[in-house]
């Protein structure tokens, strides 16, 4: 039988996690009710959404989550159970309705979730107690983020830190010029150490070590770092940056980062060529050459550059499999074929996240090995080690009833 807490205490500081965190069912099942169900989660943005009854499906795990504009023009999230059942309710992943049907038994809810036709026990029950279950949904500048748990009230320090910084983006005003989803055969952990880390960067990936100054030791670009603020501003970006995690706040699950780099001479976005691929974004002045990051929650990671903005979403879907999902944003009123054209927009995440499947599909098999033994982090994998203890504060923490 596991031993979380013995496991823990043998877990040593600085290395990697033991084979058990990567492998085990009844670790996933506890990260599902000590994290995921219990942290804010980007599930989409406003644009996907602009007319009332528009609606898309966000999933994870077993779970999956109706996020909906309202009649009223407010944005909800309800959960794709039917209340008489248990079936889901909703099927297709994108659409508008003026109600939802549930495809079982044909009850019927309106917008709001609540429960409009129960067929033939209408009679026999009170419909304001069988309504859709709704979850808690919060927006940042455009961004819809989720959260299961209705009783974490901690969204407001993610949107006091990250107000500012977001803003001179103008993401209220974006749009998702493309969203794509690549499945990776191994532990969503796994993903995001690959993602939290550039240590990896230049062996595999050399098409971004063209660019982003992340790919090698800060040294070597020391005058790019040095100048690096004054250019942000300049730009009219913030130049703040923080990292605040649940042991800053004692809260679990308001987890937020903000961080600008500078990239390399020539490139001025990140683009095959380096030149910029749509306008610029919201009230920047111009491209400056920086790129900035930020992270809201344990799954998901902003790549803003001045003229787009790339989310990245880990997504657990079982102790061995995972979801790396990508959107593209940029501004509202940018054409495609016209304002930019989607190959060149997508290629460098694209080409990347492709690499970063297969070394991450790689890494769990190596994992999977009986000879596997946890290895120590280097200098550059600072954040990873952040993220690791993290993470087993998290998973050893147990929900509040």
């Amino acid at each position: 039988m596991l031993d979380l807490s013995k496991l823990i205490a043998n877990q040593k500081p600085g290395f990697t996690l033991q084979q058990p965190f990567y492998t085990d069912p009844a670790i996933y099942g506890l990260e599902v009710d000590r994290i995921f169900l219990r942290a804010w989660i980007y599930a989409g943005h406003c644009s996907q959404i602009p007319d009332r009854g528009d609606y898309f499906l966000f999933e994870i795990a077993d779970e999956s989550v109706i996020v909906i504009r309202q009649k009223d023009g407010e944005v909800h999230a309800l959960l794709n159970v039917c209340r008489h059942r248990g079936s889901r309710v909703c099927l297709e992943h994108a659409g508008n309705v003026p109600a939802f049907v549930c495809p079982y038994h044909a009850w019927t809810y309106d917008l709001s979730g609540k429960l409009r036709s129960a067929r033939v026990a209408d009679g026999e029950l009170d419909r304001a107690a069988y309504g859709l279950k709704r979850i808690q949904a919060r927006i940042l500048h455009g961004l819809i983020f989720i959260n299961f748990d209705n009783t974490a009230d901690n969204f407001d320090p993610i949107e006091h830190d990250l107000d500012a910084c977001l803003a001179p983006y103008g993401l209220a005003n974006a749009k998702v010029a493309h969203e794509t989803s690549y499945p990776v055969d191994a532990n969503w952990k796994l993903a995001v150490e690959n993602y939290t880390e550039c240590f990896h960067c230049r062996p595999s990936h050399p098409e971004y070590s063209l660019s982003h100054s992340l790919a090698v030791p800060e040294e070597k670009h020391q005058a790019l770092w040095d100048g690096m603020d004054e250019c942000a501003e300049s730009i009219g970006l913030v130049t703040e940056r923080f990292s605040r995690t649940c042991a800053d706040s004692g809260s679990f699950g308001n987890d937020r980062m903000y961080d600008h780099y500078p990239l390399l001479d020539g490139y001025e976005t990140g683009s095959e060529d380096g030149k910029l691929v749509a306008p610029l974004l919201g009230n920047l002045k111009r491209a400056g050459g920086i790129a900035s990051d930020f992270q809201v929650g344990p799954l998901t990671f902003f790549l803003a550059y001045s003229d787009h903005v790339v989310t990245y979403r880990f997504v657990p879907t079982s102790p061995l499999q995972s979801r790396c999902d990508i959107s593209w944003l940029v501004n509202g009123d940018a054409v495609e074929g016209k304002d930019y054209e989607l190959d060149a927009l997508t290629w460098l995440w694209d080409v990347t996240t492709i690499a970063d499947k297969r070394i991450i599909e790689n890494n769990q098999r190596g994992i999977n090995s009986s000879f596997y033994t946890p290895g120590p982090y280097t200098k550059m994998e600072e954040p990873t080690r952040q993220f690791v203890e993290w993470y087993l504060a998290g998973i050893s923490t147990e929900p509040q009833s």
